[in-house]
């Protein structure tokens, strides 16, 4: 049977609450079931997006979410009145557009029973942007239901998730990922395993690592990182290759699409109309466009930095099993000999130091220090024995 939450992997526990939700809905009031605000956190790749956009798809649907439908299919490409989904992609969602999703999202709905607003990044909440939204989920609108998401509960405003309904997604097993990009992607099982065991349970990035052949490149390239770090130099030298790798994936697709936005951007304001240039307000508005893409730029900078930092930490974490004599859930296997000729010169508790070590320096970045620097001091780290 065809349903939005097919595409949920290995949340079976999540969808049962949904679905019961999605019945209670129907009797048009608020019960244990059914609530005005809930938070969907998991970790990176368990489809926490996904699994609230589905809710919102099935809330709307007049057939609880058949994902064929012409709601369904709508709610889910941003084309549906009643439907919001908030995604950025800068470093932070400010006060400003808080408040301008508070004056759209305070109609009732015009189609169906609900208007509903996910928000895929609530972490990136600024603290007034918060506390404007806390306002509006404490005194919630007719018919509003509100979709939070964010890593862990911790990410979002104490007064807020105290408001919400939480729902905890998990990482997926790597049989559920590699039977997904097998049976839905129709990729190669060799391929589809190795996807699945080196993003960890992501699958977003096991499709990504699947299907480009670069992005697999750049990973060898920074898989092979922990094994030159023989001096000073070398760890410098490292760093800088580790953020210019994380650079170019992140320019390359950002460069064509930053152009693209700002071309439509001024012919909306007239330019190339014969005999006019752009109207009033048309270089106030190109530069704010700038403004937000070189934001945007910045944050993907740093999540692929981060990335490459989480793909380092699997290389510490295999050598540790091997150190602990267990081989059998290696994650990088096609760098067997390699991990164990290293484990059998490192000390355990080196391993151990430097796993920490990486998890402090993607902390770090998420405070937005500076990718380079943050890798630098991480690569010295690194070199030690």
């Amino acid at each position: 049977m065809t349903s939005v939450f097919n595409d949920l992997v290995g949340q079976e526990h999540v969808i049962e609450i949904l679905e019961g939700a999605v019945a209670a809905s129907h009797t048009g009031e608020e019960s244990q079931e059914m609530t005005h605000a809930w938070v969907f956190t998991g970790p990176p790749g368990s489809g926490r997006s996904s699994a609230a956009v589905a809710f919102a798809q099935a809330l709307i649907c007049p057939n609880s979410g058949c994902g064929t439908c012409n709601n369904c299919n709508s709610a889910k490409t941003h084309g549906h009145p009643d439907v919001e989904i908030i995604r950025t992609e800068g470093l932070s969602i400010k006060v400003e557009e808080v408040r301008e999703l508070l004056t759209r999202v305070a109609w009732a709905p015009s189609m169906g029973g609900w208007r509903v607003v996910v928000m895929e990044d609530a972490d990136r909440l600024t603290e007034s942007a918060a506390n404007a939204l806390l306002k509006a989920i404490e005194e919630p609108g007719t018919r509003t239901v509100w979709l939070l998401c964010a890593p862990t509960l911790h990410d979002v405003l104490p007064t807020i998730r105290s408001r919400c309904r939480h729902l905890q997604l998990r990482t997926p097993s790597l049989e559920a990922v590699t039977n997904v990009l097998i049976n839905r992607d129709h990729i190669a099982p060799g391929m589809a395993d190795f996807a699945a065991r080196v993003s960890q349970g992501h699958i977003g990035r096991a499709k990504y690592l699947a299907t480009n052949e670069t992005v697999r490149s750049n990973r060898k390239t920074i898989m092979q990182l922990p094994l030159q770090l023989g001096s000073l130099a070398a760890a410098f030298q490292a760093a800088q290759t580790l953020v210019d790798l994380a650079t170019t994936e992140a320019n390359a697709s950002s460069d064509d699409r930053d152009e693209k936005e700002v071309e439509k951007l001024q012919e909306a304001y007239g330019k190339g109309a014969t005999g006019r240039g752009m109207a009033t307000g048309g270089a106030k508005a190109v530069k704010e466009l700038e403004k937000e893409q070189k934001s945007r730029s910045t944050r993907m900078v740093r999540d692929s930095t981060d990335g490459a930092l989480l793909d380092i930490a699997t290389f510490y974490r295999d050598v540790m099993m091997v150190q602990s004599g267990n081989t059998d859930s290696m994650i990088n296997t096609d760098m067997r000999e390699q991990i164990e000729s290293y484990a059998t010169i490192s000390p355990s508790h080196s391993t151990i130091n430097k796993i920490n070590a990486i998890m402090e320096a993607r902390e770090n970045l998420a405070r937005n220090s500076a990718p380079l620097v943050t890798c630098e001091a991480l690569m010295c780290q690194l070199a030690r024995k």
